[in-house]
């Protein structure tokens, strides 16, 4: 793991922190591997440490622990959106919590305080209704219809059976579909079936 600061010193005391954990192995920033977890030491989530976030969930080599002083709505969508998988806030950051912390996120778990995952729980509920769901979108990058065929296909209807059950024309199964291949730049149905299935969309 690396830890990452605004300052030398809150870089250097987090380290400190640490190095002394048998459990953890403490890197250079810069040097670490494509399994490793950077921790990112803030006051606040302003254009800088935005741009810190973003630096390094582009080079997509790390997973990402914020450690914030403070934390307000508009930031911690800016910390999930630039690939934060991990929120400690700074008061709580003792090296047992921070440890606890980087071995989850290695593992693969994510890791935010309940107050902030139920804020986020929030913002997600108000994007689904004021924004997807006007436009006949889900979060899950399908449509109802468009989840409704692929089941459909999935059990193995044709393209005449689809509309029929659906109460669509041809035409319409067939445009669905196109569209989904189209979007999610999938080669044929049973792609597109596939696709579903893996992610949990159908």
């Amino acid at each position: 793991m690396s830890v990452h600061a605004d300052d030398p010193i809150s870089r250097l005391g987090v380290e400190s922190q640490l190095r002394s954990r048998p459990d953890l192995w403490v890197v250079e920033p810069d040097r670490e591997t494509p399994s490793a977890v950077a921790l990112v030491v803030v006051d606040a989530l302003d254009e800088s440490a935005a741009g810190l976030l973003r630096r390094l969930h582009r080079a997509g080599a790390v997973k990402l622990v914020l450690v914030p002083t403070r934390i307000d709505d508009a930031g911690l969508s800016l910390a999930v959106e630039h690939g934060v998988v991990g929120v400690v806030r700074r008061a709580e950051a003792s090296a047992e919590r921070l440890s606890h912390i980087v071995l989850a996120v290695a593992r693969g778990e994510g890791a935010l305080p309940a107050d902030l995952l139920g804020r986020l729980m929030a913002q997600i509920g108000r994007l689904q209704r004021q924004v997807l769901e006007p436009r006949g979108l889900s979060l899950l990058g399908l449509t109802a219809r468009e989840a409704d065929v692929l089941r459909l296909v999935a059990d193995g209807l044709d393209t005449r059976e689809i509309a029929s059950k659906l109460s669509y024309s041809e035409r319409t199964v067939k445009n669905i579909l196109h569209d989904i291949t189209s979007r999610l730049q999938l080669r044929n149905r049973a792609h597109a079936v596939a696709y579903a299935l893996r992610n949990g969309l159908i």
